[in-house]
């Protein structure tokens, strides 16, 4: 069974969502109690999330290959990031595993929310077009108020009520734009929105890219 790693700590929540969504996982396909070893290489968010917001890339890299090398050293044979942002450099992709479940949900229009970066980047209406599907994300404002609920809060694990009221805005612009999708574009946003919360689709990233993961230890077993 092949020795899994995780580039974790961006943020802490969703690393342990990830750990137990993948022996969970792959506790459900086998059938017994049996789980591949994980081994997670716990990073700086605030040093990784001050490359994104300068758009620093090189030293992006650097740091996302220094954290690979590490689990490489470990020996790890499959590797996954725990986030959404550094995707714009990824491995196993959390974007291109997100474009394919939709598709095959049979989505035209999604709306994309996340961290600020994510949502104005550009990182996932690029992957969507190749696809078919639209994506779209909310205006300047609303991207500033829901990257405010992800930071520092939900990068904790704290959900508090007024912010799920803010989160309302993804309702009105999933019926302004008649989208049938919505991505939770941050691993840290299904901490605040469940899967009955909207009457739409939700596209959970953080369970998507697990199941990719599980998927592909599964095939080469």
């Amino acid at each position: 069974m092949k020795k899994i790693g995780i580039v974790g700590g961006i943020g802490p929540a969703s690393t342990l969502d990830y750990y137990s969504g993948i022996i969970n996982g792959f506790r459900q396909k086998t059938n017994d109690d049996n789980y591949p070893e994980i081994v997670i290489n716990s990073i700086n968010m605030t040093e990784m999330l001050s490359y994104v917001s300068c758009q620093d890339w090189d030293a992006l890299v650097d740091l996302l290959l220094k954290s690979i090398k590490n689990l490489a050293k470990a020996g790890v044979e499959l590797a996954s990031i725990a986030s959404n942002t550094p995707h714009i450099v990824p491995l196993i992709s959390i974007v291109e595993e997100t474009c394919k479940y939709a598709q095959l949900k049979k989505c035209k229009k999604v709306v994309v929310i996340g961290t600020q970066f994510t949502m104005s980047s550009g990182l996932y209406a690029k992957a969507f077009k190749k696809y078919a599907i639209t994506a779209v994300v909310p205006s300047e404002c609303e991207q500033t108020a829901i990257h405010n609920i992800i930071f520092p809060k939900l990068e904790e694990g704290i959900v508090l009520p007024e912010d799920r009221q803010k989160i309302e805005i993804t309702e009105r612009l999933l019926v302004e734009q008649s989208a049938d999708g919505l991505v939770l574009g941050c691993t840290e946003l299904p901490l605040i929105i469940k899967d009955k919360d909207l009457d739409t689709l939700i596209l959970n990233t953080t369970q998507i890219h697990i199941e990719a993961i599980v998927n592909s230890i599964w095939q080469a077993l």
